[in-house]
């Protein structure tokens, strides 16, 4: 995999690079954004990049509505468990919003409808013979194996085990389900330790393992283990096509809050992710 870069700008953390072709504005920080917005603009009409997505305090929409985004989706409860972050996008091509695969992801989005509109579902029980456990340093190499095969692109770079490594020492914690001796399934929740919210991601089963409900019960398990660390909310960036990664949360209870149109490169182009929240 080729990934995008992550680096800062005007000292606002960025991602950039043509797998996404676009800008993400991870953390604005203290940034001046009478300064960074035409930076950003600067450094995507250099690359020839066609969007950009910001994920910036509410408090901070005014700058960018005048700079011609639009809100795509919100988290609420992002920052300590009271602000909300808003993702705010501007297109820099008419091509980069057509959404060609549109019909699906109204589809699965009527599913997951039918699926919130019911009780929160348990998981059935845990296959037997399958654990649950959280990876360590040692599992790395096979983490890497599975993410490479699930995966043909992914937008950070997940099938590298120095970097898999090097983030379970900072702020990602990876759970796995499989055999004493082999993992099948794999999922990481990504913690921002200051705001004290959580990204759960990087869900990825082997194909011959689909089916059995893992991304469920790992999901079960990863939202116990950050209540413990005093997380305050839970959320995902779904690929939209995705029917059973998007009812995998709807029916945990997670509540929809929109669509980033054409965001993300991953599996070998550019798809549409929903936006998934929950309280922790």
């Amino acid at each position: 995999m080729h990934n995008d870069i992550t680096t800062t700008l005007a000292g606002a953390t960025i991602q950039h690079g043509k797998k996404s072709n676009r800008i993400y504005l991870m953390k604005p920080g203290s940034t001046d954004l009478q300064q960074l917005l035409p930076d950003m603009e600067e450094l995507a009409a250099e690359h020839g990049y066609t969007k950009i997505v910001a994920k910036v305090p509410d408090s901070s929409q005014e700058s960018f509505l005048q700079h011609g985004y639009t809100e795509e989706a919100s988290i609420p409860g992002f920052y300590r468990g009271v602000g909300k972050a808003l993702f705010l996008c501007k297109y820099l091509t008419p091509e980069r919003r057509n959404v060609p695969d549109i019909k699906t992801i109204e589809e699965v989005l009527e599913l997951c409808a039918n699926a919130a509109a019911q009780a929160p579902e348990e998981p059935r029980l845990v296959p037997e013979g399958i654990n649950l456990r959280t990876c360590t340093q040692k599992d790395a190499e096979t983490m890497s194996a599975i993410y490479r095969e699930v995966f043909p692109s992914y937008p950070f770079p997940i099938d590298d085990p120095g970097y898999l490594k090097e983030t379970m020492q900072s702020h990602i914690d990876y759970f796995g389900a499989g055999t004493d001796s082999n993992l099948i399934a794999l999922a990481s929740s990504e913690m921002d330790l200051d705001n004290l919210n959580v990204e759960m991601t990087d869900f990825a089963t082997l194909p011959a393992a689909r089916g059995k409900g893992l991304a469920r019960h790992l999901l079960g398990m990863m939202e116990a283990a950050m209540k413990k660390r005093g997380m305050r909310v839970a959320y995902t960036i779904a690929r939209a096509i995705s029917t059973g990664m998007n009812l995998t949360f709807a029916k945990a209870g997670y509540t929809l809050s929109g669509t980033l149109w054409n965001n993300t490169g991953i599996s070998g182009g550019i798809e549409s992710m929903n936006v998934w929240h929950k309280p922790l």
